[in-house]
């Protein structure tokens, strides 16, 4: 046998089959190996389920925000009269200290000018409070109300076993509320000893 049979034989064939075989389930293998490319549909859907998340999310705060500042200006406004208002009060108290005062037999005999004098601080009297009012200002009036002390402030008790107990029977100095704030509460006398007021009565008030 030559060698050039020798080079082609049966046993060279095999050989050269096995390598194929060998180089061909070595390229499979490589390729089962290698990471799968992404889906872009996938990859677009998920971009937009973030994107759509942070707008839901900046939308919220820029709701909240405008919430926020819409009460803050409502606040301001409604409440930056109240030191102004709170000086006011003490005016008031002073005319209204004044007109008590005046016994009523005078104010019977006296003559016309002293008459129209105390009219003139009756007036400027309730000109104040009516001004006071137009800025949101409100003047309490709880007698007959039961006792709230986020309104009142009791300064002594009055029995009377025919009223309620913890009744408002007497006002010693006005009280008045700003808006839904106290600025500065009802000085009260309450009832003592009388019965007790029902469970579900509130205070008018708080309306």
């Amino acid at each position: 046998m030559t060698d050039e049979n020798k080079k082609h034989g049966p046993d060279e064939a095999v050989e050269d089959n096995v390598t194929a075989e060998a180089s061909a389930l070595e390229e499979l293998t490589i390729e089962a190996d290698a990471p799968a490319e992404p889906d872009p549909v996938d990859a677009l859907r998920t971009e937009n389920a973030d994107l759509r998340d942070r707008y839901l999310r900046l939308a919220a705060e820029m709701d909240n925000l405008r919430r926020r500042t819409e009460r803050d200006v409502k606040d301001a406004k409604s409440y930056s009269v109240a030191g102004f208002a709170r000086d006011m009060l003490a005016v008031s108290d002073n005319l209204r200290r004044a007109l008590d005062a005046i016994p009523a037999d005078a104010l019977e005999s006296g003559d016309a000018g002293f008459k129209a004098l105390v009219e003139g601080v009756e007036m400027t009297e309730r000109s104040m409070l009516a001004a006071l009012e137009r800025h949101g200002v409100r003047k309490l009036e709880p007698v007959g109300e039961k006792f709230d002390p986020n309104f009142h402030q009791a300064m002594f008790e009055v029995p009377n076993p025919e009223i309620a107990n913890n009744t408002v029977v007497q006002v010693v100095q006005a009280g008045f509320v700003i808006g839904e704030r106290v600025l500065r509460p009802a000085m009260v006398g309450v009832s003592k000893g009388g019965p007790k007021a029902p469970a579900g009565e509130t205070s008018a008030a708080q309306a």
